[in-house]
């Protein structure tokens, strides 16, 4: 017995051990440092009253392992040592048997996460950007020019696919930018009808249209000082596109209605998923206007070609959705870490935070298993080309989803990662 507690004595990892009335009954040198509790201060103590945890209630591994017979493995958890400071520990536990295989107790190691934790937020910090997170080279360049563009009152667009981030790099370059104090105003340009649209960007007098029943200020006054975030250009009809040129030429916009022009000091940034020098040569989207808000052009690698982001970006939305939840979730089980290492992320960034917010939502343990994640039968269908994808799609094409989606416009939108206005725009420009 005592060459055991020598032996227990020299490893780095804490062990204790507990008889069936949840009551230590050794406690080695290493329980002692993580904990700062001395061995003469935890023999016969109730081990919560120690190992002072939040799952020392709800989810104990000692309790659980005696439950079940079934050992528990690297749960990750936090203790308040002795000092109530707060300590991040990985958890196992056993049932402590007797000679004939009696359970009388359990045992529990717990191994100090401190440095790690230390060494993970180092990590974060190297590879975080205002509030964007990238180990991939191309998203560690644009990081590297983004303070140089903000600073000048450049027009700015941001091409990448849905839910790669791009309101994330508006948002950093108005921060960075010298109109940081005054307002960031955003539009989505495939929101609204063209008629309601055009009143939304350029505001309308009393009067002007039916149903104008007082002043309506637009965004771009709105935005007066600050920056107008023009998201989904692509989707700007025509008519309002010779509009949007008008105040990109002169910095000079007429609201609907109003007898005088008036002056914009605002700072341009557009941003699309659509390729619009395709779209240009198709005549749906003005050259003019192109080459105005191509001065700087930022393009956002989608998630499927930066896989080595998504452990970071899984760390991110995990912290985030465990304050936004009041959860105290660890990790992920190896089923779970698995899939969503795997996940082809369609919907890039976007969806890698709706999946971690759904299982940190269901999750009822200290670790997300894969019953918290979608099922084969729920995960959606990869039917969609992947060159479809943000992409106006031929009429042979649309009615081919549309037939699959049984006319489910709202679900054809979905899969095209477009608006459902933009669709319903589509549709009536290819009617005869």
């Amino acid at each position: 017995m005592e060459h055991l507690a020598t032996i227990l004595d020299s490893v780095a990892d804490g062990v204790f051990t507990v008889d069936q009335q949840m009551r230590i009954t050794w406690f080695n040198r290493a329980a002692e440092e993580i904990t700062g509790f001395s061995r003469e201060e935890a023999l016969g103590q109730s081990c919560c009253e120690i190992f002072r945890s939040n799952i020392c209630f709800t989810h104990c591994p000692v309790r659980e392992a005696l439950a079940s017979g079934e050992d528990v493995v690297n749960r990750q958890v936090d203790i308040l040592d002795r000092d109530n400071r707060e300590i991040p520990i990985s958890v196992s536990a056993s049932v402590l048997r007797d000679a004939e295989g009696n359970p009388v107790g359990g045992v529990e190691t717990f191994r100090d996460l401190s440095q790690i934790e230390a060494l993970k937020r180092e990590v974060e910090g190297r590879y975080t950007f205002q509030d964007m997170v990238s180990r991939d080279p191309r998203m560690r360049q644009l990081f590297d020019i983004l303070p140089d563009v903000a600073v000048s009152d450049a027009t700015v667009l941001l091409q990448g696919e849905s839910g790669t981030g791009k309101e994330l790099f508006a948002r950093a370059l108005h921060d960075l930018s010298p109109r940081r104090e005054g307002p960031l105003v955003v539009v989505n340009c495939g929101a609204l009808p063209e008629p309601l649209l055009e009143a939304e960007i350029f505001g309308a007098k009393r009067g002007a249209y039916t149903g104008s029943v007082e002043d309506r200020s637009g965004r771009l006054e709105q935005a007066e000082g600050g920056t107008l975030f023009l998201d989904e250009i692509g989707d700007l009809p025509l008519a309002l596109q010779v509009k949007l040129l008008r105040v990109l030429e002169n910095r000079e916009y007429q609201p609907l209605g109003a007898r005088r022009p008036r002056r914009a000091d605002v700072r341009f940034v557009a941003a699309t998923h659509r390729d619009l020098e395709e779209m240009v040569a198709d005549g749906s989207f003005r050259r003019d206007l192109f080459f105005r808000i191509n001065v700087v052009n930022l393009k956002i690698p989608p998630l499927r070609e930066r896989p080595e982001d998504i452990p970071l970006l899984l760390d991110v939305a995990l912290d985030r959705f465990n304050r936004a939840y009041g959860k105290r979730i660890g990790g992920f089980s190896p089923e779970a870490l698995e899939f969503l290492l795997n996940h082809d992320y369609s919907g890039n960034v976007r969806e890698l935070f709706n999946l971690v917010e759904r299982a940190v939502i269901l999750c009822r343990d200290t670790t997300i298993g894969a019953e918290s994640l979608p099922s084969r039968r729920e995960r959606p269908q990869d039917s969609t080309e992947p060159a479809l994808v943000g992409r106006r799609p031929t009429v042979e094409q649309l009615q081919q989803l549309l037939r699959r989606h049984r006319g489910n416009k709202t679900a054809v939108a979905r899969e095209l990662g477009i608006n459902r206005t933009t669709l319903w725009r589509w549709l009536k420009e290819d009617s005869p």
